[in-house]
């Protein structure tokens, strides 16, 4: 669990792709101590496992689903991404909760300056629609931001200086892919309250949602 503020940006030093995965080195500023192997951190908001670790430098195996359904599929070598180490009990949640579980992709289509603040609008794959909603939360490669003026399939989101010193985003332009993670309270309530074939509260309903273990259908 992550909660959208980035820590660091790191330099993309080797992308390999492989038959069935990639193989991804990047290098860090953030402390070694601070690392183990088997740890997750966030890359550009995709919740990746480190399985090596140099001075500086964390390696990480990325699946062939990850790379077929996120922006990492197009990183190159000295590319900078977000870094986000995951969230201890205790620390405070200074953004909202995100699982690093990547919904789909994002493109960014407009970029305005406003006064010091820079504007982004982004056109998000259609299945993402249903989650964006005014001051709402969204996970944009990876940085907690609010939901300005949803309209359809594309929002609006407002960065503010501290957030231009800290991510990539203002350096990016127009046509940039962008891994989206929505607000995973917003889906579960949309989960739970949208359209269903039946409203009947039964056994496989109960196992479904965590009430019963399946063993008990058998009774």
């Amino acid at each position: 669990m992550f909660t959208g503020i980035i820590e660091d940006l790191g330099s993309v030093l080797t992308c390999r792709h492989r038959a069935d995965s990639a193989v991804l080195k990047i290098e860090t500023h953030l402390p070694p101590s601070s690392f183990q192997l088997g740890d997750s951190v966030a890359v550009d908001g995709a919740c990746l496992t480190i399985s090596r670790m140099e001075e500086g430098v964390l390696t990480f195996v990325v699946s062939h689903e990850s790379i077929r359904t996120t922006s990492l599929k197009f990183l190159n070598t000295n590319d900078v991404v977000h870094l986000e180490r995951a969230l201890s009990l205790g620390s405070r949640l200074g953004g909202h909760l995100v699982t690093g579980h990547v919904d789909g992709l994002g493109e960014i289509v407009d970029k305005k300056n406003q006064a010091d603040n820079l504007d982004l609008t982004i056109a998000a794959d259609e299945n993402i629609s249903p989650y964006l909603v005014p001051k709402g939360s969204v996970a944009v490669a990876g940085v907690s931001l609010t939901i300005n003026q949803p309209r359809g399939n594309r929002f609006r989101i407002t960065l503010v200086p501290h957030t231009l010193a800290k991510t990539n985003l203002g350096k990016w332009n127009p046509g940039k892919k962008l891994n989206l993670e929505a607000d995973i309270l917003g889906k579960y309530v949309h989960h739970f309250t949208g359209p269903r074939t039946h409203n009947a509260i039964n056994k496989n309903l109960l196992v479904e949602h965590g009430f019963l273990a399946p063993d008990d259908l058998e009774g």
